[in-house]
């Protein structure tokens, strides 16, 4: 949707814009940066572990892996092949044709997700839940919840929120 002039943010949709773009990049910096020093994982990579953690069998396609992460073929391409270098993904054919690949998650994958998941949920807990009140954090949860509504509509990967909510269902279950 396109206009020859664009509806500027007012003051307060700014702030509230900029609050959240800043804190978000921090955030997710932060949540990387432990994970790194701790277990040489990047969140891309743990957010991977999660997803083949709760998916049937431990595997999912890398096709739909990509698609409910919002990341290229390519990237979890890359991003599989470093997993799987730790010996903690394994990358198998998919179908009767061989032209599909699955990522399916070893018992080393299984096991370095369970001690680093409850890191992830402490950080998680130290850097933002507990600095919300439970208003702050239930408003952040509608606000989120509306806008994720609109874009997933819009997304190729139609389960992409169902995927998210039982991967943070499941961290949080584990922290």
């Amino acid at each position: 949707m396109s206009s020859s002039t664009p509806r500027w943010l007012e003051r307060d949709q700014q702030h509230a814009w900029r609050s959240y773009v800043v804190g978000s990049t921090l955030l997710l910096a932060k949540l990387d940066r432990e994970l790194r020093d701790e277990f040489g994982l990047a969140l891309a990579e743990y957010e991977i572990l999660v997803r083949l953690s709760e998916s049937d069998g431990g595997r999912m396609r890398m096709s739909a892996l990509a698609d409910s992460m919002c990341h290229s073929r390519s990237r979890i391409t890359h991003t599989v092949k470093r997993l799987q270098d730790r010996g903690v993904v394994e990358r198998v054919a998919y179908g009767d044709d061989g032209r599909g690949v699955e990522a399916v998650l070893t018992d080393a994958g299984r096991q370095l997700l369970e001690r680093a998941a409850p890191v992830h949920v402490h950080g998680v807990r130290r850097h933002f839940v507990d600095r919300l009140s439970a208003d702050d954090l239930a408003a952040v949860g509608r606000a989120f919840g509306t806008a994720a509504d609109a874009l997933v509509a819009e997304h190729p990967a139609a389960d992409i929120r169902e995927a998210g909510g039982r991967a943070l269902r499941g961290a949080v279950s584990r922290g």
